[in-house]
């Protein structure tokens, strides 16, 4: 049987984030759960059993990643897999958007980013012997090929996160360490889709469980066959 991984999903919220923590449950692994919200890391985390633990962290800040993971740790050993799933979002142009709110959108997405995969990174490469030697997933967006009209904040954060994931592949793939960035084209059916759109047609959104299966197949990947870009779309006649 194949050992537990331990996963660290950084910025879970209802929703996507939400979904992937429950896939990894259930395919075996021990999960920290990261984001603001004490309230709800708390009760997704009573509800997902003791294989996760909740640590409320702001993902911004060095001392709070650097604690978080310490966390994670102490609880499950060493992180396999880091899923940089938190994305900041600031929805205006040029002319509108404030300095501080397009370096928020940056820091939570690419920052964040960078503060988490350093520490996980750190934990895969001290690995020795793991023909496995983790997993870096970072979740993108249409905005990350494209960017979109009056969310520049939004739409320069995303382009940061996919070249961020590109350099660390090529830097990290020779170190056994798969790296991949997933294009979520299109609105997720998240829980506040649901209520406030019940009359919606559902072949419109992406299904957030389906995803989360995306996301499992990339941390469960032969390395002969990686995937360094996966797109994901919901079913549409025309492209």
């Amino acid at each position: 049987m194949a050992q537990s991984k331990t996963a660290v999903i950084a910025g879970v919220g209802p929703g996507l984030g939400e979904s992937i923590a429950r896939k990894f449950v259930a395919e075996g692994c021990r999960v920290g759960l990261f984001a603001r919200s004490a309230e709800y890391l708390d009760d997704l985390a009573a509800d997902l059993g003791d294989d996760t633990v909740a640590v409320p962290t702001d993902i911004t800040e060095p001392d709070q990643v650097e604690a978080g993971f310490r966390e994670v740790r102490d609880e499950f050993g060493p992180v396999d897999v880091l899923v940089n799933h938190a994305s900041g979002g600031a929805w205006r142009g040029l002319r509108d958007v404030d300095p501080d709110e397009f370096e928020r959108a940056w820091r939570v997405s690419a920052y964040g980013a960078l503060l988490c995969s350093r520490e996980a990174v750190d934990d895969m490469l001290a690995a020795d012997g793991d023909e496995d030697g983790g997993t870096v997933i970072f979740t993108g967006a249409t905005s990350a090929v494209r960017g979109r009209g009056g969310a520049i904040g939004f739409s320069a954060a995303k382009f940061a996160v996919r070249g961020m994931a590109e350099s660390m592949a090529r830097e990290l793939g020779p170190e056994g360490i798969h790296v991949a960035h997933v294009v979520i084209d299109g609105q997720i059916e998240t829980p506040s889709v649901r209520e406030s759109r019940p009359d919606r047609d559902e072949d419109e959104y992406l299904d957030p469980d389906a995803i989360a299966d995306s996301y499992w197949h990339l941390v469960t990947q032969d390395r002969s066959a990686w995937t360094l870009e996966l797109d994901l779309r919901p079913h549409v006649e025309e492209f």
